[in-house]
């Protein structure tokens, strides 16, 4: 299902020689496109083959906030009858994240005897971050480069219909999400790796969790971070390198998964048709 770039190298790699490159890193950084089912087939592949192997140490979930993370201390603990008790007790919220898609990830995770981790805040916190400007003060190490990117990356995203007044709150909040997701990630033994499923966006090296990492673990490279992205194909992109972002020098991903395209259709075309 698709060909594998390596960013560093600039050629293609097969899957097992992918699986042998990831059974290396400490942390490994499972990106995705959320409402692609391609992506969390893939990411399963490769959760498995890590929990086969005995490489797997903990994984964290963007899906999970907060108000899961009480919860998740004594899941090993627990016994469910069915996937609806699992989902009660994690508080998974199913307005938000399609169980179909993250379900076969977290039984997977569950049955190998593998920690699971709540990687992002609460709703409640990103209110309490949108607010508060001097929490920022703390990601001042990000750089002006990197904070510019957000800013731009922000504005982009919603289509430039948001006012520049919440520019610094908006990227306040991205900021505070990055940063609880590299928190969550467990320091792994040696030989193994603590993996982190979220979107592409934050698994990104030069202006993603990977630098929160950076900042929190003293000694830790960028080299034992791996992060791969699982990106739909789009009919303007021609070549693999057209796909490499980079921010500061730094590639956005070091391996990087094609998948088809799910849809084709122009987001920022249907916003500006709603308004």
């Amino acid at each position: 299902m698709g060909r594998v770039w390596d960013t560093h190298n600039q050629n293609f790699v097969t899957p097992t020689q992918l699986a042998l490159e990831l059974q290396r890193a400490s942390y490994l950084l499972l990106g995705e496109k959320h409402d692609n089912p391609d992506h969390h087939v893939l990411q399963l592949a490769v959760l498995s083959r890590l929990a086969e192997t005995g490489k797997l140490h903990s994984v964290s979930f963007e899906m999970m906030g907060e108000e899961s993370a009480v919860s998740l201390e004594t899941i090993a603990q627990q016994s469910f009858v069915n996937e609806d008790e699992l989902k009660a007790f994690v508080q998974w919220d199913e307005q938000g994240w399609n169980w179909e898609f993250y379900g076969p990830l977290l039984k997977l995770v569950l049955a190998s005897g593998t920690d699971i981790k709540a990687g992002n805040i609460s709703r409640q916190q990103m209110s309490a971050v949108y607010g508060d400007e001097e929490i920022a003060k703390q990601w001042e190490f990000l750089g002006a480069e990197v904070l510019a990117r957000l800013t731009q990356d922000i504005n982009d995203s919603h289509c430039g219909m948001l006012p520049e007044s919440q520019f610094p709150s908006m990227v306040r909040v991205q900021q505070a999400r990055d940063s609880a997701m590299a928190m969550s990630l467990q320091q792994p033994v040696q030989g193994k790796v603590s993996v982190l499923i979220a979107g592409n966006y934050h698994a990104r090296q030069d202006i993603g969790v990977p630098n929160y990492l950076l900042e929190q673990r003293s000694g830790l490279q960028r080299t034992d971070i791996v992060s791969l992205s699982f990106v739909e194909v789009s009919p303007e992109g021609q070549s693999a390198e057209q796909y490499v972002e980079m921010t500061s020098d730094v590639p956005a991903h070091d391996y990087i998964w094609f998948t088809p395209a799910v849809s084709n259709e122009d987001y920022c075309a249907a916003m500006r048709e709603g308004v």
